[in-house]
């Protein structure tokens, strides 16, 4: 246990490093900015409520991704026995906050097409796919952290990532064939 004595000021800033990386996993879950937006605020609620009582040898970010999920879950239960109202959230794509790397001009151009890319064909897989996917590729989770946050075994999470990876490959050769023919109608 970590001692009573925290400062304040060191639970509130945890895991703020990991604000980002919560934000696109609950933008995968919600599929919905504003959503993800209260499902990550509800988030670190918790977990400074809880802080207390984590272990010094903890996996903070494992923690709370764990957390974030079980809040979308508790969530969708409520939402059960509530009337539902349908709500458009704006033009952008859930897969739009993705990370994406370039230096120089042509770089650039050729990151953003493909990131284009990714994210369209990422977007069109199941979300347990995208879950999955993201939580390895993006925020670098380790399979045994993600067997966490998604409460299942480990080799699970392998068989899903597996699946997960060549129906992404499937989509993207797709959208390449797509793109291909579309440059030589021109």
């Amino acid at each position: 246990m970590l001692s009573p004595l925290t400062k304040p000021s060191e639970t509130e800033l945890f895991g703020i490093a990991f604000l980002d990386s919560l934000y696109r996993y609950a933008l995968v879950l919600t599929r919905r900015h504003t959503e993800a937006e209260d499902l990550v605020q509800e988030t670190y609620v918790r977990a400074i409520e809880a802080y207390g009582r984590l272990r010094e040898d903890s996996n903070i970010k494992a923690w709370l991704f764990t957390i974030l999920r079980n809040q979308w879950f508790n969530e969708l239960r409520r939402r059960r026995s509530a009337p539902q109202f349908a709500e458009a959230d704006g033009e952008h794509s859930v897969v739009d906050a993705l990370p994406s790397n370039a230096s120089g001009a042509q770089e650039m151009m050729e990151s953003h097409e493909n990131a284009l890319m990714v994210r369209e064909a990422l977007s069109k897989l199941p979300p347990e796919f995208q879950e999955v996917l993201i939580l390895r590729e993006f925020e670098e989770l380790s399979y045994q952290e993600i067997a966490s946050v998604l409460n299942c075994p480990a080799g699970t999470v392998m068989s899903r990532l597996g699946r997960a990876r060549s129906k992404l490959r499937a989509a993207l050769v797709e959208f390449g064939d797509a793109a291909f023919s579309e440059r030589k109608k021109a």
